[in-house]
């Protein structure tokens, strides 16, 4: 019984602090939908590649970067001058496969650098041909994690376009795509096998891009 007691009392007091949390979370959810629709409007862009309008769209966005929290990494994908809206798609996802490898693989380089050279270990230069191979690498195997949300496009006034593609990767399923990258990538340098241990702790982490 006391037991009981003791939870519910604990609930009682956590509970309108999560309630207070979570309606300051909406409110700022709001106030970020209606800034980034003005940032549209202003900017001459429309909605891409759905029926769905501007609103539904953009909600349905930032409801899903919510309810992924902290494992929610949004990649943008741009594409400019095209003349084809077809290729000019194609260019913002490569471009945004591209995006997302380049900051993988400066994460791992910077953690490599850092926490490695704290222990004695002196990786500059050896490390090289890995990081290139896993950067060329994550390119390849990201895209089955990059979850399209939604397409921006505007007309340059010349016959030409301009398009974003905004998506949503998880970074807890998109972990499993790097440590990929990282073992085929270890193949190519000796200097990557000797360190392998370390390496793939850094991989498998997620990353904030520069």
């Amino acid at each position: 019984m006391r037991k009981i007691v003791m939870f519910l009392l604990a609930f009682c007091l956590v509970a309108p602090v999560v309630d207070a949390q979570n309606k300051a979370l909406e409110k700022e959810l709001k106030k970020e939908y209606k800034d980034r629709k003005k940032e549209l409007k202003k900017g001459g862009w429309e909605i891409f590649g759905t029926s769905r309008s501007a609103d539904v769209t953009l909600l349905k966005h930032f409801d899903k970067l919510n309810t992924l929290g902290d494992d929610a990494k949004e990649v943008v994908g741009i594409a400019s001058r095209f003349k084809s809206k077809n290729v000019g798609k194609q260019m913002a996802v490569n471009n945004a496969c591209l995006t997302y490898a380049q900051a993988a693989g400066s994460y791992v380089k910077g953690r490599v650098m850092s926490d490695m050279a704290g222990d004695g270990v002196d990786t500059e230069g050896e490390m090289d041909n890995f990081y290139a191979a896993y950067e060329r690498l994550v390119e390849k195997e990201i895209r089955g994690e990059m979850e399209e949300s939604y397409s921006i496009i505007r007309d340059n006034g010349d016959g030409t376009f301009e398009l974003q593609t905004y998506f949503i990767v998880n970074e807890s399923a998109a972990s499993k795509a790097r440590i990929r990258a990282m073992e085929e990538a270890a193949k190519e340098s000796a200097a990557a096998q000797k360190y392998a241990n370390q390496i793939s702790e850094f991989v498998q982490e997620g990353f904030e891009a520069e």
